[in-house]
């Protein structure tokens, strides 16, 4: 059975105070169960105290990005080392603006799931076609092109989280149709099937992330190949959150 998981990207917001008043707030909102996981990625300042807050709870804590190298002449960077060191569990890989504000290549985004693995963390590796590539047929063909590439250099047997996230949906009000959401969930499994077997295809969660809300949640978590979120701005609100939490049990 695969894990449904949850995952909030705070992207650059909360301080380390705010973050720290979220955990309170939200803590008691939410309902437990086995087979779930809430996940947190803020900002790399926040760690240390979101690591602090978070450990004696049920709440796995990520960073949003990191470079390929362990230690280095890179100015501003954050080491997967010191990440894993400081006690997160994973880190967002190719996230659709570190791609288009970044420039960050699918070669360049494997070195990144690479040095994760390496250092005892699961990626999760972000895929996603634009509204262009939509429009023009190609969701199949970019979203395949970006998971290959991606995982090129890793462990397919090793941790690993995929999360699809149509680029012309995040932010934006616009979500993909439960259809939608589904056939590229289900497509994806399948380049993963070729690329590791069947155990890997069948075990590994494949989010979505794309304005998910609490209206919509249940819906789209329904679906059969759909394994949780990788939820935006409705993450920044205990009780928004909360909710998509407590209706995302399967």
């Amino acid at each position: 059975m695969r894990t449904f998981v949850i995952a909030a990207n705070w992207k650059m917001y909360k301080t380390p105070h705010e973050a720290k008043r979220f955990v309170m707030e939200f803590l008691p909102l939410i309902t437990r169960s086995l087979h779930r996981r809430i996940m947190i990625f803020p900002t790399a300042l926040c760690l240390p105290t979101m690591l602090e807050v978070t450990k004696d709870h049920n709440l796995d804590i990520g960073a949003q990005n990191c470079h390929f190298q362990a230690e280095g002449a890179f100015t501003g960077e954050n080491s997967p080392k010191t990440i894993a060191d400081l006690g997160a569990r994973a880190v967002l890989v190719g996230h659709s603006e570190r791609r288009a504000l970044f420039g960050e290549t699918d070669s360049y985004l494997a070195q990144k799931v690479k040095a994760v693995q390496d250092f005892g963390m699961s990626p999760m590796l972000c895929v996603g076609e634009s509204l262009a590539e939509r429009d023009a047929g190609q969701t199949e063909a970019v979203i395949e092109k970006q998971l290959r590439e991606g995982l090129s250099k890793a462990d397919l047997q090793g941790r690993l989280i995929i999360a699809y996230e149509p680029v012309w949906a995040i932010g934006t009000g616009k979500v993909a149709t439960p259809d939608q959401a589904e056939k590229a969930h289900k497509y994806l499994r399948s380049v993963l099937h070729e690329l590791a077997g069947e155990n890997v295809a069948t075990q590994t969660s494949i989010l979505y992330g794309g304005s998910v809300k609490p209206n919509n949640a249940a819906e789209i978590g329904s679906q059969l190949n759909i394994d949780g979120f990788l939820v935006g701005g409705a993450s920044l609100e205990p009780k928004d959150f909360a909710t998509i939490v407590n209706v995302s049990i399967k």
